[in-house]
C-alpha cells in the first residue's frame, strides 16, 4: 500500500507520528478497528478495494476530528469523502477504481481522541 508505505517511511524519519492499520475483512465481510489519535497527528485505515464494490462505513469518536476517504492516482489524491470537525459519520463508498483506499482522521485538538471505525462490504 503506497500511502501506508509513505507514512511509515516518514515515521522512520521521525517526521510524523501516526497510527496506521491495514483493513482485515472477516468472513462476513466486516472490518473493525480502534485508534488513539494523538494531538496534531493522524490515523489511517487502508486496504485494496476493487471497482464495483460497495463499502458501508461508520465511525465514532468522543471529540471532533477531520476525516476523509482518499486514494492516490500518481501524485494526485482523490477524495470520495471529506469532512472537518466531526465526531461521528457514516456513509457508503462506491468503489470507482481498483485502488488502495484509506479512511483517515486528523486530530487538530489538544488531547488524544479515541475512535472506532466499522466497515461492511
Amino acid at each position: 500500500m503506497k500511502a501506508a508505505f509513505v507514512a511509515l517511511t516518514l515515521l522512520g524519519a521521525g517526521a510524523v507520528q501516526a497510527e496506521i492499520a491495514e483493513i482485515r475483512w472477516d468472513e462476513q465481510g466486516r472490518a473493525t478497528q480502534s485508534f488513539q489519535v494523538a494531538p496534531g497527528k493522524f490515523a489511517e485505515y487502508c486496504g485494496k478495494l476493487s471497482k464495483g464494490q460497495t463499502v458501508r462505513w461508520s465511525f465514532e469518536a468522543p471529540a471532533a476530528l477531520d476525516f476523509n476517504i482518499h486514494y492516490h492516482v500518481g501524485k494526485d489524491v482523490e477524495y470520495p469523502a471529506k469532512a472537518k470537525g466531526v465526531a461521528a459519520q457514516q456513509g457508503e463508498l462506491k468503489v470507482a477504481l481498483d485502488q488502495d483506499y484509506c479512511w483517515m482522521w486528523s486530530n487538530k485538538g489538544g488531547a488524544v481522541v479515541g475512535l472506532t471505525v466499522q466497515l461492511q462490504r
